[in-house]
């Protein structure tokens, strides 16, 4: 249900977000994509990357923070009704995941060569660790001092504090149901 009384799946029919409605009235689904767009989109902000190889290398960073992370290993830690032995599945399975994103982060300030649309997923996605105790980022130290200069980006800053009050309106929001 969205503000205005409409259902949302009238604009997604699998009721899932991301969703973007284009100036076009395009209805965009998947974050790779909406993200590429919006790259696309504002070409000046050099959040994507040229055609090719470039091209390519963000769309490989977009799909495994999506894949990899947000839904691998994320996912399964965020759902209150999984239980205890999915998690500890998931945190099995997935925490090589952090670490070859540690050893690929060795010496690098972004995923590619400049700040991307992938390093603004990435962050969102660094930041539910504290949503998921189990994920300590001092494990991993590169991708901690990613985060931690990523948060230092006043534009990461100002979406993980919106980010983090809507958070803190939905858990009351779940107290005040209960």
């Amino acid at each position: 249900m969205l503000s205005d009384g409409s259902d949302f799946r009238a604009i997604n029919p699998i009721g899932l977000v991301p969703t973007l409605r284009t100036d076009e009235g395009v209805v965009l689904t998947e974050n790779a994509a909406i993200l590429q767009y919006v790259a696309d989109r504002f070409p000046q902000s050099d959040l994507g990357a040229a055609q090719g190889i470039d091209r390519t290398r963000l769309h490989q960073w977009l799909c495994f923070i999506g894949t990899e992370l947000h839904k691998g290993l994320f996912l399964p830690l965020l759902d209150r009704k999984a239980p205890q032995e999915t998690k500890a599945y998931a945190l099995e399975k997935n925490l090589s995941r952090l670490d070859y994103l540690d050893n690929y982060l060795k010496g690098r300030e972004f995923l590619l060569d400049h700040f991307s649309v992938a390093d603004a997923y990435l962050a969102t996605v660094i930041n539910w660790t504290m949503a998921t105790p189990p994920i300590e980022l001092a494990k991993w130290p590169n991708v901690k001092a990613y985060y931690e200069r990523l948060r230092q980006r006043p534009s990461v800053a100002r979406a993980i504090a919106e980010e983090f009050e809507l958070y803190k309106a939905e858990l009351a929001r779940k107290k005040a149901a209960a």
